[in-house]
């Protein structure tokens, strides 16, 4: 498939997609993922933590698009960690969304507040329950969010399934290459949410150089710097020209010499939480 990553089990998923994260339930979620699907995107990231699920599912729904043409991801958050838990989650969220299936589920963070002792337990006991839906069929596929390399190697150790997808904080000058490499070298696909370290990296001189070289926005060149990394992306708008702006990615490619220049970038500008850092 065209501008897609093959996951480990064969499965396309599209390259950018369109993240919900804040956006209110309602008229907001529904209009904008409306839009989003209208202007092409066949990915659309949502949560239960989000709280609008069922306007995402509705948009998808009302769309006129056939299902198994959008992508759509969900995650299980902290407090529904867990095998009984996570399962009666994945179960809510397929009826609030109600397209079906669900073609990603993730673990949301890696370490829930009160489970700072064991909380690698608690990972592999919510992905029994991921596990088993999988195999059901109600996920197409399974991943994580959040996790560095410390957190995926005791669920890598004893999981059945490995992890397909890990999703985190990353843009031009918050790359985390360490967990990428990490991930990539073991056939796990990379998400970036906040591509544009919300609207920070859009700042760079750097960044904003290189967009003029090639007669693009910062926006984008910040997209396309994932994309060649082999990175999908999910940048989150509620403007229609931002929305359609952030999807022009494919129609030219960032050179060697600039690639290098925005991999020199300052790598230390997180604008989250570190995985490990309660609460959240």
């Amino acid at each position: 498939m065209k501008n897609s990553f093959k996951l480990a089990n064969g499965t396309q998923i599209p390259a950018i997609g369109f993240g919900t994260y804040k956006i209110p339930d309602g008229e907001d979620a529904y209009n904008s993922v409306k839009e989003a699907l209208a202007c092409g995107y066949r990915h659309i990231d949502t949560a239960s933590l989000y709280g609008n699920e069922e306007s995402v599912g509705r948009a998808i729904r009302d769309s006129g698009i056939a299902r198994e043409d959008i992508w759509v991801t969900s995650k299980v958050w902290d407090d529904d960690q867990g095998y009984e838990k996570a399962k009666a989650s994945i179960e809510n969220s397929l009826k609030r969304l109600d397209i079906g299936y669900i073609d990603l589920m993730l673990i949301h963070w890696p370490i829930p507040e009160g489970f700072e002792g064991d909380w690698a337990e608690l990972n592999l006991s919510t992905w029994r329950a991921f596990e088993e839906a999988y195999k059901e069929g109600k996920l197409r596929a399974i991943g994580v969010s959040n996790f560095m390399p410390k957190h995926l190697k005791p669920l890598l150790a004893k999981c059945e399934i490995a992890p397909m997808v890990n999703q985190m904080e990353i843009h031009p000058t918050y790359p985390q290459k360490e967990t990428v490499d990490f991930c990539q070298n073991r056939g796990i696909v990379m998400e970036a949410w906040a591509p544009l370290g919300r609207a920070q990296d859009l700042e760079d001189p750097t960044i904003n150089a290189v967009a003029a070289i090639y007669n693009k926005t910062p926006a984008q060149i910040c997209l396309r710097w994932a994309y060649q990394h082999g990175i999908v992306t999910l940048p989150k708008s509620t403007h229609v020209e931002r929305i359609r702006d952030n999807r022009k990615i494919f129609d030219f490619e960032i050179h060697k010499n600039e690639m290098e220049l925005l991999d020199s970038l300052p790598d230390d500008k997180r604008i989250s939480r570190h995985p490990d850092n309660l609460p959240r």
